[in-house]
């Protein structure tokens, strides 16, 4: 048992990419700030701008999981989420690309319905 228990955090393909490239763009703007340089802030910017855009496209398409318990085979950075299309619940991510997972809507049975009055 990991010292997280049955919760993988994130260990994806899309979570390593952002994670990475977000260390590229914040080593540009800190070389940026002792170089007085404002092509290298503004390659620095990017390149954050870059990290987030990336991750929230690799998220949707299969490459990064929701937090919270999973099986232990899904806990690999390579493995795919073929959940994704739907949406994950409570992901700000999937809603912002409108996918949210649908809750189940049942009708009750027409006993149980209150009479409609004219």
């Amino acid at each position: 048992m990991s010292a997280h228990g049955d919760v993988d955090l994130g260990h994806t393909l899309a979570g390593w990419t952002g994670t990475a490239l977000a260390t590229l763009g914040c080593a540009a703007a800190g070389a940026a700030l002792c170089l007085g340089s404002a092509w290298a802030g503004a390659l620095g910017a990017a390149l954050l701008a870059a990290a987030a855009l990336t991750t929230w496209l690799l998220h949707l398409a299969g490459w990064g999981k929701p937090s919270g318990p999973r099986p232990a085979a899904q806990w690999d950075w390579r493995v795919r989420d073929t959940a994704a299309r739907a949406g994950h619940p409570d992901c700000l991510g999937c809603r912002m690309a409108g996918r949210r997972a649908r809750a189940l809507v049942v009708t009750p049975p027409a006993a149980c319905r209150a009479p409609v009055r004219a």
